[in-house]
């Protein structure tokens, strides 16, 4: 009698040796060998386990066992349920949970008849827990209504799997309310694992204070008192908000409740004090780590030599370095990768490179990665010679580049518009046999639409969607941004609605707001208006900043008809004007000539209870004083200092050179000691305003007479300026006590600098001193006549 097609499945999948299970051809029957349910589920879970069993091969199983009346026993389908659940992705079956779900809907479906074995507590528990891992945790409430439908009684397995599904489906209150509440109606009391589900979804959702609230609730409960795990899943929460001090506060906490840290711990905490850039602390814990009989390991070391690196600090990770390999620790790959990165951001990828061959040379064979990320930093540098002989290193070493190898180099090509490269690149890629991904048609339509070549940015749209792949916002952003510089709205708004068809978040105002804000840079006002046109053509609502922005355009280019018409049209959409408003409408006027426009909307601002800014007076004063309203301006000014407003070194420059500019430069000169004496730091730009109107008005000799006054020789206005000016302003003080025939005053003032007082202690340099000699020699030993002597020190003045 030939063999069942059951038995001959079963029987080959208890053979090891076969290579062809669950075919569905007949073999010779075989009496000699009978077949058991638990014998094909342990087969079959072995198969999974090796990433050998195709969804395929699993319902053709259950087709045989849902027609046959042997039971199957409840552990060998839990077994082989959870196998599946926990089953990493593999060639045969991408997608081990969902299997298990649809193979359970196949056992409960009441259509197929008797069930091969009641489910237990112990099945839903698993297929609950399948649902949370393929993202599907209502799915998994859902099954735990059908327990306790079933009238089966729950456990604190069941109860926790109940908490990851709320969890995974962001109803973390709900969880907590069933922790804290709810655990005894199911007939059971929170468990260590039930608790740390909770934390670490709390601490996920950056409320690791409602996360720490809960501790001594944990510590209240029977017997479950807060772990070591508890705690750092807390601790890193905290530093996850960048809560340092909460953070490192209750890991000393931790350590006063005798909870013992572990090299877990440990490493948790570093790694998050290096990510935050605070490495005094984190080698503070690695010497507590170590005082605490705590042996760091290679995660400790790579968490803090990546973290000075970073910080440019290369002194403390090599000594990391040392200090890592003196306790027998090898550093690995991404040991090396880390100080490798950190190089190149700093712009030193020639020593990176160093690096990359010295790893080689010790026996760590460099991977992708170590290559990719010395190509990103040639990149960043524009060293293409040298990332194209890196990259026939690579493949010549059997390296083979990924994806991300190929985008650097597209990326960097097309940054700087080298688009024939790209497409050099992108037939490489090809030939690797790989194909563009979104990062290369992102960056390659990006580039397209900054260079204007907006048919070739859409051809290349149309073949990434015709092979498959996605556009992503970042395509649709640079394709809208593209067309919207270049005129063409129409295409733009095509995109845009495009983009809502398919549910991907559209450009917001602030995307609006940038391209506005270039085009009106660029002098492009019109197109900049045509652009906020287009914004509320779209249903979104213009913010301030369009306003503002379109304001500032039109005041740019002189047109003040068409800004107060913006402003008119903010006022109707309920947006109130700001500073800002009114400072790009004022500054409007007063380049347009308006400068009475531009002092009446000065005042009104201040009715309508807007108070001026430093940005504001500026504009105003510096509006009145190229009108020559002088005295207008200087009672302004003194309203600013009453009224509490910031002055700036802007100001001053104004001021001092509103002064200047129309013969006031006694006052000029009063308000610029006065200043000094405050401790005033000036720049070059004002006291070359100030030198250039003492030049003016003749009294360059009397402004060398008082330089000790005037440029602070004895006070502190000269620590930001170049040596040139000083040396020419001392030296200049010397040649006019010359001219005067002032031999000693000559001498005592040299040796006053020499001596370095004030400020200007170290800035006189050899040169300088040199010119002093000449100046006094010429001074003692040449007593010409009073017109020769004065030109002789005109001339030598010159010279400096």
């Amino acid at each position: 009698m030939p063999m069942s097609r059951i038995g001959l499945l079963l029987r080959r999948l208890s053979s090891s040796s076969s290579s062809s299970y669950f075919s569905t051809s007949t073999s010779p029957p075989s009496r000699s060998r009978s077949w058991s349910p638990r014998d094909a589920f342990a087969a079959a879970t072995e198969r999974v386990r090796a990433g050998t069993l195709s969804p395929e091969d699993a319902h053709h199983l259950f087709d045989q066992l849902l027609r046959q009346d042997t039971p199957v026993h409840e552990r060998s389908l839990g077994g082989f349920l959870a196998a599946l659940a926990r089953a990493p992705d593999s060639a045969a079956c991408r997608d081990g949970p969902a299997l298990a779900i649809a193979l359970f809907n196949r056992v409960c479906r009441e259509e197929a008849g008797r069930p091969v074995v009641p489910p237990t507590v112990y099945t839903y528990a698993i297929l609950m827990n399948c649902c949370c891992r393929v993202r599907c945790p209502d799915l998994g409430l859902a099954l735990f209504g059908r327990l306790l439908r079933t009238g089966l009684k729950t456990n604190e397995i069941v109860a926790s799997t109940v908490l990851k599904c709320l969890c995974c489906a962001k109803r973390t209150d709900e969880a907590v309310n069933v922790l804290i509440h709810r655990m005894s109606d199911l007939g059971c009391v929170p468990n260590e694992f039930s608790y740390k589900t909770v934390l670490k979804s709390l601490c996920e959702d950056s409320r690791s204070q409602r996360a720490l609230d809960l501790l001594p609730v944990m510590a209240e409960g029977d017997g479950c008192s807060p772990c070591v795990v508890s705690y750092s899943t807390v601790i890193y929460g905290f530093f996850k908000e960048g809560k340092v001090g909460k953070a490192c506060n209750l890991f000393h906490e931790m350590t006063q409740q005798g909870v013992v840290s572990d090299v877990v711990t440990y490493n948790s905490i570093i790694d998050a004090l290096c990510k935050a850039r605070a490495m005094d602390k984190a080698e503070l814990f690695l010497r507590q780590m170590v005082d605490d009989d705590i042996r760091p390991n290679g995660v400790t070391y790579n968490a803090m030599i990546h973290g000075y690196s970073t910080l440019g600090q290369w002194k403390k990770a090599t000594q990391m370095f040392r200090e890592m390999t003196s306790r027998g620790l090898v550093p690995d790959t991404v040991t090396w990768n880390s100080c490798m990165a950190s190089l190149c951001k700093h712009g030193r990828s020639r020593e990176a490179a160093e690096l990359l061959y010295s790893m080689a040379a010790k026996g760590h064979k460099p991977n992708v990665v170590s290559y990719s990320t010395l190509l990103h930093g040639y990149a960043n540098e524009g060293c293409f010679a040298d990332m194209v002989n890196l990259f026939n290193s690579m493949v010549g070493k059997g390296i083979v580049p990924n994806h991300h190898v190929f985008n650097i180099f597209i990326n960097a090509y097309a940054k700087c518009g080298m688009m024939d490269e790209v497409m050099h690149m992108l037939t490489e890629m090809r030939e690797q046999g790989m194909s563009p991904d979104v990062c290369t048609y992102a960056t390659i339509i990006a580039a397209l639409c900054r260079m204007g070549r907006l048919a070739d940015a859409v051809d290349n749209f149309n073949q990434m969607i015709g092979k498959g792949v996605q556009p992503s916002k970042v395509v649709y952003r640079s394709l809208i941004q593209g067309f919207c510089t270049h005129g063409d709205l129409v295409k733009a708004k095509e995109f845009i609605f495009e983009m809502t068809d398919k549910c991907i978040c559209r450009p917001t105002i602030v995307f609006f707001n940038s391209i506005m804000h270039s085009l009106c840079n660029e002098g492009r006002v019109i197109d900049a208006h045509h652009i906020f046109d287009l914004v509320i053509d779209i249903g979104e609502r213009p913010d301030l900043i369009a306003f503002n922005t379109l304001i500032d355009g039109y005041c740019l280019v002189d047109n003040m008809e068409k800004a107060l018409g913006v402003l008119d049209s903010m006022v109707s959409a309920g947006i109130e004007p700001t500073v800002v408003t009114y400072s790009s409408l004022i500054s409007g006027y007063c380049k347009s000539g308006r400068l009475d426009d531009g002092v009446i909307l000065f005042r009104e601002m201040e009715h309508k209870r807007v108070k001026p800014d430093t940005v504001a007076y500026n504009i105003i004063l510096d509006g009145l004083f190229h009108a020559g309203a002088t005295i207008v301006a200087k009672k302004l000014f003194n309203e600013m200092i009453e009224s509490g407003t910031a002055v700036s070194i802007s100001t001053y420059r104004i001021v001092l050179g509103g002064f200047c500019r129309n013969n006031c430069t006694d006052e000029a000169i009063v308000l610029f000691q006065k200043l000094g004496a405050m401790n005033v730091k000036f720049d070059i730009a004002i006291l070359n305003t100030m030198i250039n109107a003492m030049y003016k008005g003749c009294l360059v000799c009397g402004a060398f007479a008082n330089g000790k006054n005037i440029v602070g020789v004895r006070g502190h206005m000269m620590v930001d300026l170049v040596p040139e000016f000083i040396e020419f302003f001392l030296t200049g003080h010397l040649a006019h006590h010359v001219h005067q025939g002032m031999g000693r005053e000559c001498e005592d003032y040299r040796a006053h600098i020499n001596r370095g007082h004030g400020r200007e202690e170290g800035l006189v340099g050899a040169g300088a001193a040199g010119r002093q000699e000449v100046a006094i020699h010429q001074g003692a030993t040449s007593r010409c006549s009073g017109g020769c002597h004065r030109a002789t020190a005109e001339k030598d003045a010159a010279s400096l």
